[in-house]
């Protein structure tokens, strides 16, 4: 299939699985240190567009991921939002939020052809930036995001680390996740 108009993204189009190949790293209050979560996933990426922004013309995939723990029925994380092309301007954005009342935009200059890119946000950022509800932004501060993704032909990799001042914690959280999934399906 071919999305040429979705530049670096058309290759994310369709549902996506792992096994237990995901790896969180994160503070775990319930163990007061951080730990680590092998986890499961699911993400769907379904292709939207153009929208039209004034002369801009951006395509976007409407994505959702959840992850689970071994063992439970729940998601333990769980993830919907944007991720949009912009062909003008060569910029990828990936907007989205978390259901702790946290918001996120990550872009980044990307050639139309990359199967591989790095997104960032930084707190405090107009473009690129994050948002956190009171709380967290009392307890646990979101400072930095980054994201380097990788496309193959029916595979795609991240590994992301979000920068976390905890009070909890005397030290700066590097809390990382990457894991590898497989397309299961080109349908959302």
């Amino acid at each position: 299939m071919v999305f040429e108009e979705w530049g670096p993204l058309a290759g994310l189009i369709g549902t996506w699985e792992s096994g237990w190949t995901g790896l969180d790293v994160a503070f775990h209050n319930d163990k007061g240190k951080i730990a680590e979560t092998p986890y499961r996933e699911r993400t769907t990426f379904k292709p939207f567009g153009p929208v039209d922004n004034g002369v801009q013309s951006l395509y976007g995939l409407d994505y959702r991921t959840a992850a689970w723990k071994e063992g439970e029925e729940k998601p333990f994380h769980t993830e919907v939002g944007y991720w949009m092309w912009d062909s003008v301007n060569n910029q990828v954005m990936r907007c989205f939020l978390i259901p702790r009342a946290s918001a996120l935009i990550a872009g980044a200059t990307v050639e139309p052809g990359a199967t591989t890119f790095k997104l960032e946000a930084v707190l405090g950022s107009n473009t690129y930036g994050i948002l956190s509800n009171k709380y967290l932004d009392e307890i646990a501060k979101t400072t930095r995001f980054d994201v380097t993704v990788t496309i193959g032909d029916d595979t795609f990799s991240y590994d992301e680390t979000t920068v976390v001042e905890h009070q909890k914690h005397p030290t700066i959280i590097m809390h990382t996740d990457r894991n590898t999934l497989a397309r299961v399906s080109w349908e959302a």
